[in-house]
């Protein structure tokens, strides 16, 4: 094989070898920035693309992921002017890579100078209890700035946050026994309150007790006072039993004697032996009508009725 077809298959081998070596693959998640004869040309996506030699170069490749960097502490002055050390970690995202490429130099120091600057502005702004207690509120503020301030970078800014917050060792050593006199506190009126509540469950206990006392008593003299006119009741009804046996056997004793004609004597004879049959009944009081008080004469006049009476008949 003469020397001119070596060549020749050197020369194809080469420009097959130039041709697969510009053919790029660019991966999920990252882009390309391209440049042709030194000038920004296109930004490639997530796919198979060809350069072309000599002309075309990748001037940068970018990540889409979003990154957190964790900046070291910064001394910062509150208001109150309590010097301390607040760290700091961005979450950001490129957004632009042409921007990100041509925008800025170096974006990582530029976020770490402004996260600086404008958390001891902010801070600058707050005492050291804000502080402490407005940890929301400040990563809103960073993160509203940095985000406005990166969008010329082709950079967004998804989140600020205070990671640690140090004031100085006496003012954390006068924290700590604030924090215990807090406590002591808290702890005083704690058991004032056990207490007070005890009292109060001891107080309500002897009002129940004194309230069921009361209606113990209250139902044990309903109950007396029921016996007493259940008893006045049952006296009464055995009184009007009586007059009614004597009234009944009385008229009886009349009609009777009224019929035969009899005399004086004889009727109050028959009065009392109504009297007698009365008594003998259940009735606990007898009842003597008017016309039989003078016991005495009654049986004076019995006796006398009794001795005049003849033997014979």
């Amino acid at each position: 094989m003469p020397l001119a077809a070596y060549i020749g298959l050197g020369v194809v081998i080469f420009l097959l070898i130039i041709i697969v070596l510009q053919i790029k693959v660019v991966p999920q998640s990252q882009v390309y920035v391209i440049e042709r004869v030194g000038t920004y040309h296109m930004t490639w996506n997530t796919g198979l693309h060809i350069l072309i030699p000599f002309i075309d170069r990748i001037a940068k490749k970018v990540s889409l992921k979003e990154f957190v960097v964790d900046f070291k502490p910064q001394p910062v002055i509150t208001k109150d002017n309590v010097t301390m050390q607040i760290d700091t970690v961005v979450f950001y995202q490129v957004t632009d890579a042409k921007l990100f490429a041509y925008g800025i130099n170096n974006p990582l120091s530029a976020i770490e100078n402004l996260t600086a600057t404008t958390l001891r502005n902010i801070v600058g702004e707050l005492e050291l209890d804000a502080t402490l207690t407005s940890r929301d509120t400040v990563n809103t503020k960073i993160t509203a700035i940095l985000d406005q301030a990166s969008d010329k970078w082709g950079i967004k800014v998804n989140r600020v946050e205070l990671k640690n917050i140090l004031p100085p060792r006496e003012i954390q050593d006068a924290m700590e026994r604030q924090m215990k006199a807090e406590r002591e506190r808290r702890e005083v009126m704690l058991r004032a309150e056990g207490e007070r509540n005890s009292q109060i469950l001891i107080a309500e206990g002897e009002r129940q007790s004194q309230i069921l006392r009361a209606e113990a008593v209250k139902e044990a003299t309903i109950l007396q006072a029921d016996a007493i006119r259940e008893k006045q009741i049952r006296e009464a009804e055995g009184e009007a039993q009586a007059i009614k046996l004597i009234q009944d056997a009385h008229a009886a004793s009349l009609k009777t004697l009224t019929d035969a004609n009899p005399s004086e004597k004889v009727l109050a004879l028959k009065s009392l032996e109504a009297f007698i049959k009365a008594a003998d009944g259940k009735a606990t009081k007898i009842i003597i009508p008017s016309n039989m008080q003078n016991l005495a004469g009654l049986a004076t006049s019995v006796k006398e009725l009794f001795t005049n009476v003849d033997p014979a008949n």
